[in-house]
Formats: structure tokens, C-alpha cells, sequence
């Protein structure tokens, strides 16, 4: 699986669980899609952040540590994140 397969189920993800448009979002901002902040640009909390993990994890068959989701501040954080563990992991 490529970033950008990643990157469009992570989307996903956060459409489901955070009910936002990611696209509308980086269009609305004028940002890349990768440097938008889960709190600031999407207005994620601390529980919308444990549910976005748990749809994470079960998505892509990871384990993210809560030591390392305080790290993950930014769809591009998770994107390599996500491939950087699927990697090792396959």
C-alpha cells in the first residue's frame, strides 16, 4: 500500500469519525492536505483523537501507542506513521 492509498483511508477515517471534508478543509485553509492539524484545522479533541486511533488501528491492523499518539499532531504525521509501521510490519 502506497502513501496516497493511506492517505485516502485516513480520509476516510477522519470523515467518519471526525464528520469533517478533508479536501474542503485544505481548500478552505489553502494548506496541503498533509500539514493539517487534527486540533486546530479540524477541531479534534482528546476523544475524537482516541476514536480516530481506534478507527486507525483497526483499519490498518497497527498498534499506536499513546506515548506516540501526542506525536501524530498532523495528517501527514499519520500517513508515515502509518506506512512506516505497515512497512515493518509486512
Amino acid at each position: 500500500m502506497d502513501n496516497q492509498e493511506i492517505q485516502n483511508q485516513v480520509f476516510a477515517i477522519i470523515s467518519e469519525k471526525l464528520d469533517k471534508k478533508v479536501s474542503e478543509i485544505s481548500e478552505k485553509l489553502n494548506k496541503n492536505v498533509s500539514e493539517i492539524s487534527l486540533m486546530n484545522d479540524l477541531g479534534a479533541d482528546s476523544l475524537d483523537s482516541v476514536e480516530l486511533v481506534m478507527g486507525l488501528e483497526e483499519k490498518f491492523d497497527i498498534s499506536i501507542e499513546d506515548e506516540k499518539v501526542e506525536e501524530l499532531k498532523t495528517i501527514g504525521d499519520i500517513v508515515s506513521y502509518i506506512s512506516a509501521n505497515i512497512t515493518t510490519k509486512g
